[in-house]
């Protein structure tokens, strides 16, 4: 997952906003500070375990059978291998509603440069290479918060009633993780939940919680274009029809799209992330393959953007007398929609436990998540923030000169991890009794 901008970003979750309505605050939500800092010890072995052998996407064997071992050990029935290598840990605690509660398996395949104790050195096959592994986008600061989390629930069992649904989910970063678990009978094998909650690492400063009404990430959409030609040789250009030509065009072309078709006050981007083609210096290819990701919140935006990069891959070829080129999508995934009611009860608990200013309300980001998929299932969620970065570093950053502050995705991102974990567990724990006792 990746995040914007880190200076807007970290400038809105300086802002606090105005208190939420007192009708959604009827319950006071337990104090839990003392729970989580007696149980921190163990969370973080946990974390910097996971954090140093990462696996990649579906292939989170090693990672998934971890969990389920510290779910067992907490008291919960635990099913293995939904939707491959995904996690289902249950624990019911009398009538009420059903909590759901998220986190990712999976890390990415790139290499970590940190220089922590623990950084990974992992490598793993990734599409026939070898490829280094890393933790560079948080989901190990959100298995040891998830973690924190049901422990602290169970403790807490004589205060409310229901529940907890608690899922690993395979292949966040490289998509279908959701699918694949719903697909396998997720709300069908088990209950359907009432309410979902997940949360994500940012590079804002720890101790803080951002969160929004209605669209928070964008949807998603993965781009393979093949342009085909007639390849040759280099020094005679005429006897061929030159597909790294077509697609050079075809790259700056598509973004007219963005600039002249679209409405300028919608969010909307096309990236074009590699371009493979060729072998020599002096050799003309016979095809060219484009990948690239398509960006938007609304469905008649992202329609529009897939209809127009059609449009141009097709002209770009038309123009070189080439042959059509083959376009392909692949599975997008939705924008997540917050529920308007779930958003505005939990903040009021959040505000309660951890203080007003400490709560913010952030803008919607660029980035997609497929957690969107258990909110188009039907079930009323809320996808929010937690901060993990230096505070000091975050304020030196924002300065005119100041060092840029590596964000998710970069191989130097490294969270804080007590105040972060800390921070994960008590808003998680919170968001879910917010929900139970509604």
């Amino acid at each position: 997952m990746h995040l914007p901008s880190l200076r807007k970003l970290s400038l809105s979750i300086l802002v606090a906003f105005s208190a939420t309505p007192a009708a959604f605050a009827e319950k006071p939500v337990p104090r839990i500070d003392a729970l989580v800092d007696g149980m921190y010890p163990q969370l973080e072995t946990i974390y910097k375990d996971i954090h140093a052998n990462p696996e990649l996407s579906f292939k989170e064997t090693r990672t998934a059978a971890k969990l389920a071992a510290e779910m067992r050990a907490i008291g919960f029935d635990v099913t293995e291998k939904v939707g491959g290598t995904g996690v289902v840990a249950i624990y019911k605690n009398g009538a009420g509603p059903t909590i759901l509660v998220r986190t990712e398996l999976d890390a990415l395949p790139m290499e970590e440069k940190t220089g922590l104790p623990y950084a990974s050195k992992v490598k793993a096959d990734w599409n026939g290479r070898e490829t280094f592994v890393a933790h560079s986008c948080g989901h190990d600061i959100h298995m040891a918060s998830w973690i924190g989390t049901a422990k602290t629930l169970v403790a807490l069992k004589d205060q409310w009633k229901g529940t907890l649904m608690f899922i690993g989910q395979p292949a966040e970063e490289a998509g279908g993780g959701a699918k694949a678990m719903l697909a396998d009978g997720l709300f069908k094998r088990f209950p359907k939940p009432d309410f979902a909650f997940a949360l994500h690492t940012n590079p804002s400063p720890y101790g803080f919680v951002g969160y929004r009404v209605g669209p928070i990430t964008s949807s998603a959409d993965a781009l393979e274009i093949t342009f085909k030609g007639r390849g040759g040789h280099g020094s005679a250009p005429d006897k061929t029809i030159d597909p790294i030509t077509i697609a050079a065009h075809f790259v700056t072309d598509v973004q007219t799209v963005v600039s002249r078709e679209k409405d300028p006050f919608e969010f909307g981007v096309v990236t074009i992330g590699s371009i493979q083609g060729g072998t020599a210096g002096n050799i003309i290819p016979d095809s060219t393959v484009l990948r690239g990701t398509i960006r938007s919140y609304k469905p008649e935006v992202r329609e529009k953007l897939l209809e127009g990069v059609r449009r141009t891959a097709k002209a770009s070829a038309a123009m070189a007398g080439a042959p059509e080129p083959a376009i392909d999508f692949g599975d997008g995934g939705a924008a997540v929609i917050n529920d308007e009611a779930v958003v505005q009860r939990t903040v009021a608990a959040l505000k309660s436990q951890l203080g007003a200013a400490q709560v913010v309300q952030v803008p919607p980001i660029t980035a997609s998540e497929d957690f969107s998929e258990y909110v188009n299932a039907g079930v009323p969620s809320m996808f929010f923030f937690v901060g993990v970065s230096d505070p000091k570093q975050v304020a030196d950053s924002l300065k005119p000169g100041g060092k840029p502050l590596p964000f998710n995705h970069s191989p130097f991102f490294a969270p804080v991890p007590e105040p972060s974990i800390k921070m994960g567990v008590q808003a998680m724990t919170t968001a879910v009794l917010s929900a139970m006792n509604k």
